[in-house]
């Protein structure tokens, strides 16, 4: 059964929208099993080299980097939906601790020569910016 015409239901609801998947404990929480999930999983790197004759095969593990992306994803949330979380007074100390834990370990590991200091500098927005300001005084080509 329908409601009825010019009805004003919607002014008894408590709150618009949906409920947060996530408690901030709830989050914390996942951000932590995500941490750690990336200190137990390193990428391999399959090495082949030549020795003495030898063709040899072997495996080279390499930090994995945490990423805002990443945690995303281990947590089945969009990055909107992570946004969201931050613009809320509740999950505020969360996202930020999770904002910083995991550009702290970008910036650590970048500086270390683990991760490619250019990529991770345009990632948290830390790149030099300089402007050339190009002025033509003089033809460069002659008037032959």
């Amino acid at each position: 059964m329908a409601a009825p015409l010019e009805n004003e239901y919607y002014l008894l609801r408590v709150r618009s929208g949906r409920h947060p998947e996530y408690t901030p404990e709830a989050l914390l929480q996942r951000a932590n099993e995500y941490f750690e999930w990336v200190e137990q999983n390193p990428f391999k790197e399959e090495v082949i080299f030549h020795a003495q004759g030898l063709i040899t095969k072997d495996f080279v593990t390499k930090k994995r980097p945490l990423t805002l992306e990443g945690f995303c994803i281990y947590a089945n949330i969009v990055k909107k939906t992570f946004w969201n979380y931050e613009r809320e007074k509740d999950f505020l100390q969360v996202t930020a601790y999770i904002r910083e834990t995991i550009e702290n370990q970008q910036l650590e590991l970048a500086s270390a020569g683990f991760l490619n200091p250019n990529i991770i500098a345009r990632k948290l927005g830390l790149s030099d910016k300089s402007e050339v300001k190009v002025t033509q005084e003089q033809p460069l080509f002659g008037d032959d």
